[in-house]
């Protein structure tokens, strides 16, 4: 998770720029969006060579924008993580999801 420090460094970053009025909700993901596609290319030709410090920071980068999209919306990660598990639980139960990558409705 992200630590709090890191969570008021990003606000502090986008705060100083006055970044947020360009922060709607529907630009947000599409940058998430963006950010993911440039983490998956880092593996686009080779899933075993790859540069780590590039995957790092565009993991960064996706998770800096996943905080912005909770600030927007007024989410806490926390909770939202937990609502998700809860029902990821009831969708795929370890007695029948276990050691398959079957998805919930063929298990």
């Amino acid at each position: 998770m992200i630590s709090d420090s890191s969570i008021n460094a990003i606000r502090q970053f986008v705060a100083e720029r006055d970044w947020s009025q360009f922060h709607t909700p529907g630009n947000l993901a599409k940058s998430i969006s963006i950010e993911a596609a440039e983490l998956l290319e880092c593996f686009q030709w080779n899933d075993e060579e790859y540069d780590l410090q590039h995957v790092k920071e565009e993991i960064a980068d996706v998770m800096v924008y996943c905080q912005n999209l909770l600030d927007k919306l007024g989410l806490d990660a926390d909770e939202i993580i937990n609502m998700k598990m809860a029902q990821n639980e009831a969708k795929y139960p370890v007695e029948k999801a276990k050691g398959s990558a079957a998805k919930y409705n063929q298990l």
